[in-house]
């Protein structure tokens, strides 16, 4: 492990919050230290990440959730919203598409994560609704120090929305031009949406509880999702170059409800890993640790090509096996018969083909976008978000962990309802999200876009335990990349052996990072670099002179362009809890005591 590290990693006993923005640190914080638990501390700072992380995530996009109660299991709660009753591929290919557009109302799916929050309030919090909300409400009215990336993606998008996305230039056009960094941005609409709310939820009754089913029952059926549906069925410029009018309605948003489920889970060298699901990528971070060989060296340039090529083949299986319709076990992916075929397959040379295999000895099925993308370069650095002028969107999202005194432990990774990824809803301050852009049209795919089922998303954070005992909850934004990085962080805390007392969370995170692009990405345009693999200028020259001859075509990014992760842990001997948080692109922070 490395002795450099950018920060130390926090330790305490009372609370520890790792975000992908200080403020968001600062507001759980500051529940935690109004009694709070990890749970209120959590929801809070989810809203103030819709504001002060706009072009990241927004109240109308989705969330996955791993939470463990003290003394309980983990559970998954899934805040992704399925396709509308109308989104079938026959209306899509009707207007002439072959792809769902990157932006527009064709791409809204169902938005989940204000219900997800608010069960998570209801069933685990102890907060009343109207100061969860405070925070919130009171950065988007009295405004927030800007970051530069908020200013960058709005620069990006200034000509569509004077264009055509108008409603948005109030909201981020303010003053008629993009907010410098250190601008204050205000969105008083947004703060006068959660008021309305509150005051909704008060007049049903002073129970706790049946404020926030109040408050659900005002996004399902009342003003938002009235604003909502009005809002989709308006036709706005889309990545298509025209513009169409969404699917989403009424119905659907009164429909949904978050659900809660089991994650799924793979044990490897006494760590047990919990992840969402085959509806996410979270199974790609299981099939990577089972295709390890049982002894590896941390850092050397056969660990590099070993994961390179193990991330590969992860994700082609995730291409022709994972997805909402998904009829495989995942115990047939994870199999230890399944995972040495498998591992078999990486040899000495890189590999820069697409290889699902076959679990149970089944066929896999590519759709004809992955037999037919043409490979493309994908420049150095691209993992990191990048916004183009018509609100396509690479990997956009934010996190936060929690861990508190009690021992409660969260891990939740926001996204969707960006800025750039439809106009703003007027009335409500906030714009629809775009998740449909992940699912195919093309049928019999387990990823194909179906009415009522999810899109299978990116978005993927994860909880670790030893011994039964939840230890670890980390997570990344990055899109594709997500359960590459984590896998790098994770390996780094548990190959690494203990230091300065505990995890070194801090150096496994500031640890150089990197990720491959040989396969379909999840994004539109969905491109792909049969071989490419971007790594930051840290790792040492003669390991990527290596891997070059081995065959990875290998572009080198900045030294610290890969990765966002945030971490929080606990010691069950001792109650000790530690965090750390990305230094990359100065906004994480983690805060604790």
């Amino acid at each position: 492990m490395t002795s450099f590290t950018t920060r130390p990693t926090l330790r305490g006993t009372f609370g520890m919050v790792s975000s992908t923005h200080w403020l968001v640190s600062a507001t759980s914080m500051a529940v935690l230290e109004n009694g709070g638990n990890a749970f209120d501390a959590a929801v809070a700072g989810a809203f103030v990440l819709h504001v002060v992380e706009p072009h990241l995530n927004g109240p109308a996009g989705e969330v996955p959730i791993i939470l463990a109660p003290a003394g309980q299991p983990p559970k998954v709660l899934c805040g992704q919203g399925p396709a509308p009753a109308g989104a079938s591929i026959e209306h899509y290919l009707g207007l002439g598409l072959d792809l769902v557009p990157g932006s527009g109302p064709l791409a809204a799916a169902v938005p989940g994560a204000f219900d997800a929050w608010m069960l998570l309030l209801r069933d685990h919090g102890s907060k009343p609704l109207a100061e969860i909300l405070s925070y919130a409400i009171g950065y988007a009215e009295h405004g927030h120090p800007v970051l530069e990336d908020v200013g960058a993606t709005i620069t990006v998008m200034r000509e569509l929305f004077e264009t055509e996305w108008t409603s948005s230039v109030p909201v981020y056009l303010p003053s008629g031009k993009p907010p410098a960094p250190g601008d204050l941005l205000k969105n008083p609409v947004l703060a006068d949406t959660w008021r309305r709310v509150i005051a909704e939820a008060e007049a049903a009754g002073t129970d706790r509880d049946t404020q926030i089913e109040a408050a659900r029952r005002v996004w399902r059926e009342g003003f938002i999702a009235e604003a909502l549906a009005a809002w989709a069925a308006r036709p706005a410029m889309d990545t298509s170059g025209k513009r169409h009018a969404g699917t989403l309605t009424a119905d659907d948003i009164a429909n949904y409800s978050a659900t809660y489920e089991d994650p799924v889970t793979f044990t490897w060298n006494g760590w047990t890993i919990a992840k969402p699901g085959l509806w996410s990528q979270g199974p790609a971070f299981l099939q990577q640790l089972a295709l390890l060989p049982d002894r590896l060296a941390y850092g050397t340039a056969d660990y590099y090509h070993r994961l390179i090529e193990g991330s590969k083949l992860a994700m082609a299986d995730r291409e022709a096996w994972y997805g909402d319709s998904a009829d495989i076990a995942l115990g047939a992916l994870l199999s230890p018969e399944y995972s040495a075929e498998r591992r078999a397959l990486i040899g000495p040379e890189a590999s820069h083909q697409l290889r699902p295999g076959s679990p149970d000895g089944r066929s896999p099925v590519l759709g004809s976008h992955a037999e037919s993308l043409v490979p493309q370069h994908v420049p150095a650095g691209a993992g990191e978000p990048t916004v183009a002028g018509n609100g396509t969107t690479r990997g956009d999202t934010c996190h936060l962990d929690i861990v508190d005194r009690w021992g409660n432990m969260i891990a939740a990774t926001p996204s969707g309802g960006w800025l750039q990824s439809n106009p703003v809803v007027p009335e409500l301050g906030f714009p629809l999200g775009t998740r449909l852009q992940m699912a195919w049209l093309e049928p019999g795919l387990p990823n194909s876009l179906t009415p009522g089922r999810r899109p299978r998303t990116t978005l993927s954070p994860t909880l670790a335990l030893r011994d039964g005992e939840p230890v670890l909850a980390f997570g990344t934004p990055g899109g594709d990349q997500q359960d590459q990085w984590s896998l790098h962080f994770f390996l780094a805390v548990a190959l690494s052996g203990q230091v300065r007392g505990g995890w070194d969370l801090q150096g496994a995170i500031d640890a150089p990072n990197w990720h491959q692009d040989s396969f379909p990405g999840s994004f539109y345009p969905h491109l792909m670099n049969p071989g490419g693999v971007t790594m930051e200028s840290r790792i040492d020259p003669a390991i990527i002179a290596e891997l070059r001859r081995r065959g990875h075509l290998i572009s080198v990014g900045g030294p610290w362009s890969e990765g966002r992760l945030c971490a929080v842990a606990r010691d069950p001997a001792t109650g000790v809890l530690s965090a750390a948080a990305n230094p990359r692109g100065m906004q994480g922070y983690a805060a604790g005591r």
